[in-house]
């Protein structure tokens, strides 16, 4: 915004010669509480602990120092009033300073008694007579007013300075912010930073960068907590004031309650020894205003939760709590004062781990919220899509990540659960004869699966169900692809290689849709409910034992090779087709691999061939892998 510099000449108290300082708001001097410069500034040293007189007003202010004033600055001294701007609050608290506040919550200067507790003045007649002169109005008007009293005094240096700086405004407000004083109620936190930034290293985060959002906001802090809002709805304070006879509020005169009254609503709960008919009259009493913050009271969820100063058992049990599961744009607010909370009532960490999701945002990956209208509600994608479906796209979305929406994903979702479905009905369409599992192709499969249970465990213990969706879903769609048609023919039989393949796939099936429950419950139900008893989501979680059951127990590292190359050879065959536009009917009638794979392929050659040939073929061993079709069959007379 455009505004102006102006010189302005403060008299010294002890007559020597005057201090000019440089500032945009004279408007404010009637709120001067001190001048301020660097401490290592040779031109101010000899001045700091002595006193300057305002010009107008005639109140006596210190000069201090603090490292915040610039030198380079204007004259390399500045004003300090209560509040020009967030750097006059820092001032202020860090330099114990009197609190003289002239703007009102209208924005402009209220009216003010010279020569009162709080206003005195050398000259409170002539302070008095200037300052009526401003009294009433906003702020860029005194600003105008209090420049044409100053030049005519003789304390303005010279014409002001045209500047452009900066200035804040409020989100969707058209004139610049002003900072005002009003009664509020406060947490002490800015003498705890230390610990908080302690507690922050103490904590899990997931994701582990997440942290950094928590200690900026805490190394970021200006002030202390305010928790008091002026609103309808809140728990309010439990606390009345007396009323002097003269029907002024003694807020140092406080009226509180029992513990074990609590809780209670001054407004029109009646404190002890009181009357209802005392409400509000002199003598009498007076409720607490105000409600306190969204985040002083959401802060006692796990507090809440866990029974605090109502359940000592199960407090005991409970607190601190395990997971604190929330987005990061409240890492700010309600992760941090749930901290704060608990650091200063427990001397603990609220809970041990902390998950951050992300946003959902729109198409144009902008954050959807109702005051921009770009909400998608969910009902109308559950209908279209399935619960599952709408599921799957939400975990896609990764611990900290934000996710756009995405209907093309809920289409991928759910054609995942049709697959799951047709998988299932072909695996459990025979259950006998189940044998021991002696095929290389099922140990190797469940060796995979006992892998891919260690990994989906090791991801969740971590918080990134993403990771374990992502593995279990790869290991399906390769259950699907390539051992379900290595075992197809071979499971028809009744031999002990057909009963070592139905074994493994019933393995496989019972292992897996434990996997995805968490992500597709409904279809897992679903599934489940075919042939077991109960609900699968109070079946125990799959071990990595459990898949190796059919094995003896230990993993088989030489079929987990064989089912690995047998990946190879169907994923050669079917790039072979792609390439040469050969339909899946057509056999393999030969197919030639490296001889130094000899005795090493041959074993799975059969079960590779028979699921992607449909028939016989011969097997060769040469220099390189080579393969060929049989020739298109010639359409009869008829």
């Amino acid at each position: 915004m455009p505004g102006a510099y102006h010189r302005i000449r403060f008299a010294r108290a002890d007559g020597g010669a005057p201090i000019e300082i440089e500032t945009t708001r004279p408007e404010l001097i009637p709120a001067c509480v001190a001048l301020v410069a660097h401490p290592d500034d040779d031109r101010y040293k000899p001045l700091f602990g002595k006193e300057v007189v305002t010009p107008l007003f005639g109140v006596a202010v210190p000069v201090r120092a603090h490292a915040l004033a610039d030198p380079e600055k204007g004259s390399g001294v500045a004003m300090i009033c209560t509040f020009g701007d967030v750097t006059d609050v820092t001032w202020w608290r860090e330099l114990s300073l009197p609190v003289r506040a002239i703007l009102q919550a209208n924005g402009a200067l209220r009216p003010i008694t010279w020569g009162s507790a709080g206003w005195e003045s050398g000259d409170a007649s002539r302070a008095q007579q200037h300052y009526d002169q401003l009294a009433g109005l906003s702020a860029a008007k005194a600003r105008t007013k209090i420049v044409e009293s100053l030049r005519e005094s003789g304390d303005l240096v010279g014409d002001p300075r045209p500047i452009t700086h900066h200035v804040k405004f409020y989100e969707k407000g058209d004139r610049p912010l002003e900072i005002i004083t009003s009664r509020q109620w406060f947490f002490r936190t800015i003498a705890h930073r230390p610990g908080l930034l302690a507690r922050g290293e103490e904590l899990h985060w997931v994701p582990a960068h997440m942290r950094a959002r928590y200690e900026n906001w805490v190394n970021g802090l200006s002030g202390d907590w305010c928790v008091s809002r002026q609103r309808f709805f809140g728990v309010p304070f439990p606390v009345w004031y007396r009323i002097g006879a003269d029907g002024a509020i003694d807020h140092s005169a406080r009226l509180m309650p029992a513990e074990s009254e609590l809780p209670i609503d001054p407004s029109t709960d009646v404190p002890a020894g009181f009357r209802p008919d005392q409400r509000g009259v002199p003598g009498g009493f007076t409720g607490d205003p105000d409600v306190m913050d969204t985040w002083a009271t959401s802060s006692l969820s796990p507090f809440i939760v866990c029974g605090w100063e109502t359940d000592p058992a199960l407090w005991a049990q409970t607190f601190p709590m395990h997971l604190r599961p929330q987005a990061h744009d409240i890492i700010r607010t309600w992760l941090f004062s749930t901290v704060l909370r608990a650091h200063l009532e427990c001397g603990a960490l609220p809970w041990a781990n902390a998950s951050i999701s992300g946003w959902v945002l729109d198409p144009d990956r902008k954050k959807m919220s109702k005051s921009k209208g770009n909400v998608v509600t969910p009902m109308g994608l559950l209908e279209e899509h399935g619960s599952d479906a709408v599921r799957y796209w939400a975990a896609k979305g990764g611990p900290g990540v934000d996710t756009a929406f995405e209907a093309s994903q809920m289409q991928v979702g759910r054609r995942l659960a049709i697959k799951l479905l047709n998988a299932s009905r072909f695996v459990l369409g025979k259950t006998e004869p189940v044998g021991p599992v002696t095929h290389p192709m099922d140990r190797g499969m469940l060796t995979k699966l006992s892998a891919l249970v260690g990994e989906c465990g090791a991801s969740l213990d971590e918080y990134d169900y993403t990771a374990a969706l992502r593995e279990t879903e790869a290991f399906f769609w390769w259950f699907c692809d390539d051992h379900i048609e290595h075992v197809k023919r071979r499971r028809a039989g009744d031999s002990a290689d057909a009963a070592s393949a139905t074994a493994s796939c019933l393995t496989a099936l019972s292992v897996m849709l434990r996997l995805f429950a968490p992500f597709l419950p409904f279809v897992t139900e679903e599934v489940w409910s075919w042939w077991r008893d109960g609900s699968i989501h109070r079946a125990s979680w799959p071990t990595e034992r459990e898949a190796l059951d059919g094995l003896g127990g230990a993993p088989d590292m030489a079929a987990l090779a064989a089912v690995g190359r047998a990946s190879e050879i169907t994923a050669s065959i079917r790039r072979e087709r792609s390439l040469r536009k050969i339909a899946f009917g057509v056999p393999v009638q030969s197919l030639r691999l490296p001889v130094s794979a000899q005795g090493e392929w041959d074993f799975v050659a059969a079960d590779v061939l028979a699921g992607n040939n449909g028939g016989s073929a011969s097997v060769s061993f040469g220099e390189d892998f080579a393969i060929e079709f049989a020739p298109p069959s010639t359409p009869s007379a008829s």
